[in-house]
């Protein structure tokens, strides 16, 4: 049963499926666990216990009848903190919300439940998930698989340790500006960023609405495809037959690889090279405009986040952390006129971009430059923790300004990753990429 622990879902529902493996007895394993784990409280927020265990009995029964709903029926799961589940206190990681109990499942999760996965809890993540560190000193910062003393990357920091730490076979986040990623990345984990505005956001907590996407912190590039048809309720992606044959890839040059600590560039360049044995064709790109769009985020999401907290915030900003509090008060210095001519101008380069990469099938550089920074530095040194973000989030970030889906793959150099840009609304073929990488890789 230690087994489970570390198995992908897919391999799970197998199981579940021949009758090797029981939901209930694997529900169990995993409450286990989390109780055990001297990090839980670090890593969730709430364990719903009875609500699996009643979800992981259901779905036992369906496997016994031949009734399963889903290849993932009966595997148990995590969710960020800002996903709404009914009679659970769901804070979005900030005091602003302390105590906010909904009534109702956000749709998500209502999707996920019909489906027969079972629900482990609610899981740690950056205060009101505006910080790719990872670092909450209101609530809690969960901890980084591969080093102790660093941040695990967030925003969805708790999904991330609750899968790298066995405490979960998924974690479900969200990705505004590379919260899947990031912590995907520095815990050894897959992470999918789908298009903005494929899932609905119903229920969830928001930070930016025009950029908010959700997706899985999964085990493997199959799994990524299972829990996306999990959250739509649609078809699941079809990953066989993937071969890196004469699969064409932009190696994007234009900032994604300024400023790699010597770590990420072995791992980057390693990586390609095994891309190219496989039968990749791999070709430099440079796209000038990554540089302006990267300008404007600033007045894009802090203008839109402000917009949408301000008034909870300045009626207690006390009990925000200060960096994340200063983050938002940025937004108070762009006008209406700023923000629509930023958009306007974003959109113009969003259809440059589509037409130049329209003949690649991904485009290529690493998830994130930098390794997970140091948990006190970043208490500590004000500078160190604003570069740090701002490096963390720099290269995901053009994904979700480009408007594109997007995956980070584990590189096996740990808490490196290399992340595949694909097309708006693409994320089967980019999965099926990504299934090709992923074989590559290992």
């Amino acid at each position: 049963m230690n087994d489970w622990l570390t198995m992908t879902a897919g391999a799970l529902g197998r199981g579940i499926d021949t009758g090797e493996i029981s939901p209930l007895a694997l529900t169990q394993t995993y409450l286990d666990a989390i109780a055990a784990h001297p990090l839980r409280d670090r890593i969730y927020t709430v364990v719903t216990a009875d609500r699996a265990l009643a979800e992981a009995k259901a779905a036992e029964g369906r496997a016994k009848l031949g009734l399963r709903r889903s290849p993932l029926d009966g595997v148990p799961i995590s969710w960020k903190d800002l996903f709404d589940s009914a009679g659970d206190v769901t804070e979005s990681g900030s005091d602003l919300l302390k105590g906010r109990v909904s009534e109702t499942d956000a749709v998500v999760l209502q999707r996920a439940s019909a489906l027969g996965s079972v629900c482990l809890g609610k899981t740690h993540m950056s205060e009101l998930a505006f910080s790719g560190l990872g670092l909450n000193p209101v609530k809690a910062t969960p901890p980084c698989v591969n080093d102790a003393d660093a941040v695990p990357g967030g925003s969805s920091s708790g999904a991330a340790a609750s899968v790298a730490y066995g405490l979960a076979v998924c974690g479900i986040g969200s990705d505004t500006g590379g919260s899947v990623r990031i912590p995907s990345a520095w815990n050894d984990l897959v992470g999918l960023k789908t298009t903005s505005g494929r899932i609905t956001l119903e229920g969830v907590i928001p930070l930016c609405l025009e950029f908010d996407t959700i997706g899985p912190l999964a085990r493997s590039v199959e799994d990524a495809g299972l829990f996306l048809g999990l959250l739509e309720q649609g078809q699941i992606p079809d990953l066989n037959g993937v071969d890196l044959t004469g699969m064409r890839f932009a190696d994007l040059l234009s900032v994604a690889q300024d400023d790699m600590a010597p770590e990420v560039a072995g791992a980057y360049a390693a990586a390609l090279d095994k891309l190219r044995a496989a039968g990749a064709v791999i070709e430099p790109f440079e796209f000038p405009a990554v540089s302006e769009a990267l300008s404007m985020s600033a007045i894009l999401y802090t203008t839109e986040a402000y917009g949408l907290w301000k008034d909870k915030i300045e009626a207690a900003p006390h009990l925000m952390y200060a960096e994340i509090l200063e983050r938002f008060r940025t937004g108070a210095g762009f006008s209406g006129a700023d923000y629509v001519a930023a958009w306007n101008r974003l959109r113009e380069l969003r259809r440059k971009w589509d037409a130049t990469v329209a003949g690649f099938d991904g485009v290529l550089m690493p998830t994130s430059p930098i390794m997970p920074p140091n948990v006190e530095r970043l208490n500590s040194d004000h500078d160190y923790y604003v570069r740090s973000n701002l490096l963390a989030l720099r290269n995901t970030r053009i994904g979700n300004l480009f408007g594109l889906s997007g995956l980070s793959l584990p590189t096996g150099v740990p808490s490196c990753g290399l992340q595949i840009l694909g097309k708006p609304n693409g994320e089967e073929a980019l999965l099926r990429v990504g299934a090709a990488v992923e074989a590559a890789l290992a």
